[in-house]
């Protein structure tokens, strides 16, 4: 039985949420759908999230909340003397390079909102947020130093724990999220030619559609609710037999929904009201949004509320990067767990040091013709995050009895066994089915 518990069944839903929601709705999520066809991608990224999305989100949740342990420990109980405890490792392994790069970017966010507390972001050079933007990305001091201060903020909450930590945190970052989102959307959707941006991202426009387009919006349905490397085991195995897995997902699914529709209602209504390209792609919140809200007024008060609210997001699914690592350590005992965040924490930013200098001292580094930033990044959103989560599909719906994995998935909930097969169906067939074809389709294949 694992050491520690959720106190509630809503700061299990908001620690979640958290790690769920992070750059894959905030940041991810506007640059994917303005390089790929905006209503037509959030359309049928929402039909991957309530599908796919959502059955993965199942099978990892009965794994740990199954186990009560980490996720080596709880393939290993599962399935024992046999290789799939492997699938714990590559999560482990997955978690510690996301997090190596992710940090990097929250490292950016955390120079954003410092700077713009200080006014430093008033006054670009040549009028151009861009050239603002490689300047400070380039500056290996200053994006060093707040690489290293996300990493810390990191590892002081994971340290406390899971009550008295990540979920105190989370308790109190989501909601102000929330509040934030709320406000920017409002003034988002305030501006002159506003509703141009707001066609833009939920009208779909079908001829856009291709399957370039399909493929980014299953990938994004897994990258938005951290599926693939095992931290919704980690979550779930410290979440009480009482709850209903059934429940909790589907408030987990809604909120990072909510946050992706909320997410492009800020940013989109904005690109358009200022007549700016929405397809500037992953430095689309650096470029882009800084020249937007220069042109409102209030502008600089809003966008400090935008980078504080995505700080938020970023490092509530930083926190879940970290506990996967740190529970597989301190899981039989606690008392480890202090050390274990930091070993694992400043292990992390050591390796996430060439990520942080590929804009600055390693840009001209290149492997296969890329900067190492990049090459980290699809080596885990295109090749371990499938692997992982296919992986996660056939185990849960092949190698636990089918008996276990009903009373796993029902316990605490009034559905039956329409509901149950209907799952089978979809993790067993469909799911497996639908990453093996973005693979291969990443891989050239097809």
């Amino acid at each position: 039985m694992a050491g520690e518990q959720w106190k509630s069944k809503i700061g299990f839903i908001l620690a979640a949420a958290g790690s769920a929601i992070g750059l894959g709705a905030v940041w991810k999520l506007p640059y994917v759908a303005g390089t790929s066809g905006g209503g037509a991608f959030f359309l049928v990224f929402l039909v991957f999230t309530l599908l796919l999305g959502t059955s993965l989100l199942l099978a990892e949740f009965v794994i740990g909340r199954k186990t009560q342990k980490p996720p080596i420990q709880a393939y290993k109980e599962l399935a024992p003397g046999t290789p799939w405890y492997w699938v714990g490792i590559l999560g482990i392994i997955s978690s510690c390079l996301i997090l190596s790069f992710y940090a990097v970017v929250g490292g950016w966010i955390l120079t954003y909102f410092i700077r713009s507390l200080t006014g430093g972001l008033t006054d670009p050079p040549e009028g151009n947020y861009g050239i603002l933007f490689e300047s400070i990305i380039s500056n290996h001091w200053e994006v060093g130093a707040a690489h290293l201060g996300f990493i810390v903020i990191t590892i002081l909450i994971v340290q406390g724990g899971i009550q008295k930590g990540i979920e105190r945190a989370s308790s109190i970052m989501m909601p102000a999220l929330f509040i934030i989102f709320i406000v920017l959307v409002v003034r988002s959707l305030t501006l002159d030619g506003a509703m141009e941006g707001v066609r833009f991202f939920l009208q779909p426009d079908l001829d856009s559609l291709d399957g370039q387009t399909i493929l980014f919006a299953l990938g994004q349905a897994f990258f938005s609710l951290s599926l693939g490397v095992s931290i919704m085991v980690t979550y779930s195995s410290y979440l009480s037999k009482k709850e209903s897995l059934v429940r909790s997902a589907s408030s987990i699914v809604g909120l990072s929904i909510l946050i992706a529709f909320l997410s492009g209602l800020a940013i989109f209504p904005g690109v358009f009201a200022f007549d700016l390209e929405p397809n500037e792609g992953p430095s689309l919140i650096f470029t882009v949004l800084p020249a937007v809200f220069n042109e409102m007024a209030l502008g600089s008060l809003f966008f400090t509320l935008f980078l504080l609210l995505l700080l938020f997001a970023t490092l509530t699914s930083a926190f879940s990067l970290l506990e996967i690592v740190v529970s597989s350590v301190s899981h039989s005992n606690p008392g480890r767990r202090r050390i274990a965040a930091w070993a694992g924490g400043l292990g992390i930013f050591i390796l996430g040091i060439p990520s942080n200098l590929s804009y600055g001292l390693l840009s001209e580094w290149l492997i296969f013709g890329d900067i190492f930033f990049n090459q980290i990044d699809f080596l885990v959103s295109n090749i371990l995050l499938p692997v992982g989560a296919l992986c996660i599909a056939v185990f849960a719906s092949y190698f636990i009895k089918r008996s276990e994995l009903r009373e796993e998935l029902l316990r605490g909930s009034s559905l039956g066994s329409g509901f149950f097969s209907t799952w089978l169906v979809l993790i067993r067939y469909i799911t497996p089915l639908a990453i093996i074809a973005a693979f291969l389709h990443v891989l050239g294949v097809w």
